[in-house]
């Protein structure tokens, strides 16, 4: 999808809106989606522990960590329509997968390959702010999954969302 000039102006503007209101703490927002994405991975691999072995502890560990994770998520999607709970719990579970197969390719030496899934964990991250800050709706977010040459969120969140500007 393409933005015409107007449109990215309106962007711009909203986006120094959303900085200036101090309404959102957008470095304690991402590490908190940083920790809902490693809350995400802790669900699935104690499910996979628990399925693996039949110990039923296991199952009682994920229910413990899937009510934490809700708990913070809630903090970053606290007011939500139709499917954005959802979508944004996935497009972070999607982001710390592909991390940590980026990082595995990257320690077996394939670099170039680890660097292309990196592109994606950072393109669907950005994806997740762009909904998070509502610059992007569900169905813009359809359209780009759909489209030859998606428009992605990177410039813009880049510099919203920048941990080291505190």
């Amino acid at each position: 999808m393409d933005i015409d000039n107007k449109k990215f102006k309106e962007l711009i503007e909203k986006i120094e809106k959303i900085k200036k209101s101090g309404e959102i703490d957008l470095s304690t927002e991402e590490d908190l989606s940083l920790a809902v994405m490693n809350l995400i991975s802790l669900e699935e691999h104690f499910f996979f522990t628990g399925a693996k072995t039949g110990k039923d502890h296991y199952f009682d560990l994920l229910v413990q960590v899937r009510e934490v994770r809700k708990e913070l998520l809630k903090k970053l999607i606290g007011k939500h329509e139709g499917e954005t709970w959802c979508v944004s719990k996935h497009l972070l579970g999607a982001t710390m997968r592909l991390m940590e197969v980026g990082t595995k390719l990257y320690a077996d030496g394939k670099k170039g390959e680890a660097k292309k899934v990196y592109g994606k964990a950072h393109e669907i991250y950005n994806l997740f702010w762009g909904l998070r800050l509502k610059l992007i709706n569900i169905s813009e977010i359809k359209k780009t999954a759909a489209s030859e040459k998606p428009w992605t969120l990177k410039d813009i969140v880049d510099k919203l969302v920048d941990c080291c500007d505190e």
